[in-house]
């Protein structure tokens, strides 16, 4: 049976921490952030942890269950 790949997109833009959390980026950080209070850009800055309703489907394309 040969392997399964490792879905490339969901690869780059997602990943998981040694406890299993599935931790993502903010969007908008490419352009346009002058206009943007302290508040939002700050808040750009950390990433965020997934819902566990995403992190199993997650985990599935990453073959990481």
């Amino acid at each position: 049976m040969p392997k399964i790949k490792t879905k490339q997109t969901v690869a780059k833009r997602f990943h998981v921490t040694s406890t299993g959390k599935v931790m993502r980026r903010h969007a908008g950080h490419d352009h346009f952030n002058a206009r943007d209070i302290g508040k939002v850009t700050r808040n750009k800055r950390s990433d965020d942890i997934m819902s566990p309703a995403f992190t199993k489907t997650i985990k599935t394309l990453t073959n990481q269950l």
